[in-house]
């Protein structure tokens, strides 16, 4: 099963390309609803953007003349607050609310706005906006370093500092696989930047920046998504179209509770047969285990004999979902002291009515589904719907019984990519 391009990449490349002069063709896009939200956002900005093939797009910014950023889009999706660091750099001014998205807990702004100031702005928030302002006709070069590797602070600091003027050194940083994507990205249209990787980052600004044609990384929280689902129902499942390097955080949690795992380079592949027990967990940023995937793990552990502790320590309220695998009767408590959770397995789930609360606690719940006795209906698919595309027909090639019954069209044409009814739902049966 191949996955698709990486969510957490295409956005802000996607925002990047404000920076350019000409056009930037991306390949890999994801069709995903947090992609329609950035889609419209640079539109409303002056992009124009076009398909040129199922996952292939183009975006001229050639035209792009505000430096406000509309309420109503960025509401939607955390990550269009990726634009400040491109408004910045283009325009030396950017109006951008503060950022909205699923609630998981505090999404603090601070280490965006010291990095602005130490780049040379002006820099406050009025009416829930955030409004910088350079100071002088380019931003300027600057040392800056980061009380803890955060990916937001990260990819602005960057997308700001390739247009400033000098060079600029970013410590502490996030090294997240999306993030180094962004920096090659911003190499190919013609930055100077270099240890993206590493927790230093030195850029030395650049005139102008040019389009370029990119494919985006793939996305390893879905390959990691699908390990999970083979993992839950004993299965055997190859992903394939992945980097396994991105993935060895979870794959070596997997193979503690004894699921086999063998890989190549673009692949791999694991088989569940004899599970010998659970694992302790604690969420960090890469190349710690990726809070993005704790949910789906949660729901493996359940079915896993012994006890499991998962810490989470990236977001504050992550654990939303757990009531929802409680009702389908798993032996999960959070513990509010050290927000983890005790996971005492192995439990018999059962189909139950449940609701996504956010994008990975909704594929949590289908994994879930996979592994309980009879249907389980999860409410909330436009959560799902933010960072896969079409889930459901992913895990049916796999041969799991997963379908939409209600709620998502795709459209040709984004004005966003879909169009949701009230409640739509997603089914999985055990």
């Amino acid at each position: 099963m191949a996955t698709h391009g990486a969510k957490n990449a295409a956005l802000p490349i996607m925002a990047a390309a404000l920076l350019a002069k000409g056009t930037v063709t991306l390949h890999r896009v994801p069709r995903i609803t947090d992609v329609s939200v950035m889609w419209s956002l640079l539109e409303a900005l002056g992009a124009r953007i076009r398909y040129e093939g199922d996952n292939t797009v183009t975006i001229d910014c050639g035209n792009a003349a505000s430096y406000r950023a509309p309420y109503a889009l960025v509401r939607k999706l955390a990550a269009s607050f990726d634009v400040v660091g491109p408004l910045l750099g283009r325009f030396g001014r950017a109006e951008v609310p503060l950022p909205g998205g699923c609630v998981l807990g505090t999404r603090a702004t601070d280490m965006h706005e010291a990095a602005f100031v130490a780049l040379g702005c002006d820099v406050h928030n009025a009416h829930g906006y955030l409004i910088a302002q350079s100071r002088e006709s380019r931003l300027r070069g600057a040392a800056i370093e980061f009380r803890m590797p955060s990916v937001g602070a990260t990819k602005n600091a960057m997308l700001a500092a390739v247009r400033a003027d000098g060079t600029t050194t970013l410590k502490n940083v996030a090294m997240e696989p999306e993030v180094v994507d962004l920096a090659n990205f911003l190499v190919a249209m013609g930055a100077k930047i270099q240890g993206h990787g590493t927790d230093t980052i030195v850029i030395e600004g650049v005139d102008e920046l040019y389009g370029t044609e990119y494919e985006i990384i793939s996305d390893r929280i879905v390959a990691g998504t699908l390990l999970v689902a083979g993992a839950v129902t004993r299965g055997d499942v190859t992903v394939t179209q992945c980097a396994p390097a991105h993935l060895r955080a979870l794959v070596d949690k997997l193979v503690e509770c004894g699921v086999t795992v063998s890989s190549g380079d673009t692949w791999i592949r694991v088989v569940a047969k004899g599970i010998t027990g659970g694992t302790d967990i604690l969420t960090a940023p890469y190349p710690g285990f990726p809070t993005d995937l704790q949910p789906q793990t949660v729901a493996f552990l359940c079915t896993c004999p012994g006890t499991s502790v998962v810490e989470e320590s990236i977001f504050n309220a992550r654990f939303s979902y757990v009531n929802e695998l409680a009702r389908m009767g798993a032996d999960v408590k959070v513990t509010m002291e050290s927000n983890a959770a005790v996971v005492k397995g192995p439990k018999k789930l059962s189909g139950a009515p449940v609701e996504a609360p956010d994008i990975r606690a909704g594929a949590g719940l289908v994994i879930a589904g996979l592994a309980a006795a009879g249907e389980t209906e999860i409410i909330g698919l436009e959560y799902i719907d933010r960072g896969y595309e079409r889930l459901e027909e992913l895990l049916s090639e796999l041969g799991g019984q997963v379908q939409r019954s209600s709620g998502v069209t795709p459209l040709d044409e984004p004005a966003g990519f879909f169009e949701t009814s009230e409640y739509p739902r997603v089914s999985a049966t055990g």
